[in-house]
């Protein structure tokens, strides 16, 4: 069974159902970045010469959380409207996809491979593919779009820290 079949499968009369299913599903993939930050961070991190905005590590896990949430949202609206938008819910799924791959493959080459600037390269195309996913989500459903507005700005501000990082080290 294809993944494209079980999201078929999720029930359409049960909205809430869906919806907390693909919140978690997003938080659960989300959180598996979290395996190269957890690596990097004690023993690398901390080494680093800290750009002036960088915000204290508790941050980031409450922050990440409520993106995750609202990407898992984001994309629950998407799907919904899969039979109306068969074409443009399948691009937007796919370029979604794309962005959360490059979303872990940040925190893989900064902590993970304790490297600023792949993590800038990869963050640089991150953003890019954001914009992507707003812009195709908007096609199907604009408050999809609206959700992962947060998530842009959040990576913008991560893009800057990144840069300042390799700026500074």
């Amino acid at each position: 069974m294809t993944v494209r079949s079980r999201l078929r499968d999720l029930p359409q009369d049960r909205p809430v159902l869906s919806l907390v299913t693909s919140v978690l599903l997003v938080e659960i993939v989300g959180a598996s970045g979290a395996v190269f930050t957890a690596q990097g961070l004690a023993s690398w991190y901390e080494t680093l010469q800290q750009p002036a905005l960088a915000p204290p590590n508790w941050v980031f896990a409450p922050v990440w959380t409520t993106l995750f949430a609202l990407m898992g949202g984001a994309v629950w609206l998407v799907w919904r409207r899969a039979d109306s938008a068969p074409r443009a819910a399948r691009l937007a799924i796919g370029v979604f996809v794309a962005q959360f791959v490059f979303n872990l493959a940040w925190s893989a080459a900064f902590f993970g491979a304790q490297n600023v600037a792949l993590g800038l390269a990869v963050i640089a195309l991150l953003w890019a593919l954001i914009v992507a996913t707003i812009l195709a989500f908007a096609r199907v459903d604009r408050r999809a779009a609206a959700l992962l507005v947060p998530y842009l700005l959040w990576v913008s501000f991560a893009a800057y820290l990144n840069y300042e990082f390799w700026v500074l080290n």
